[in-house]
């Protein structure tokens, strides 16, 4: 049975040996593949401040972190698929 849920990144048999990420919420140690993408952190939407900082650091406010499929199921990162719900 497929999963429930679509990943942006596909596994496929030309990627050789592909490195682990740990996930940020339990500690598991889940391949890259496996886990999901989340980027936490602020953004500044009044204008003015935008203009104060300099543009170089405005990115620098989000990192991207990975969580493992249980997390991201239990925390709302992926949601449940239409088929998955009308069962």
């Amino acid at each position: 049975m497929p999963a429930p849920y679509k990943r942006g990144y596909h596994h496929t048999k030309s990627k050789g040996h592909e490195a682990n990420v740990t996930c940020v919420y339990c500690g598991r140690t889940v391949p890259r593949w496996k886990s999901f993408a989340s980027y936490r952190g602020f953004k500044l939407s009044d204008p003015v401040l935008r203009k104060q900082i300099d543009p170089r650091f405005v990115s620098t406010f989000s990192t991207k972190s990975y969580a493992c499929p249980a997390c991201a199921r239990h925390r709302g990162i992926i949601k449940i698929g239409r088929s998955r719900k009308s069962r």
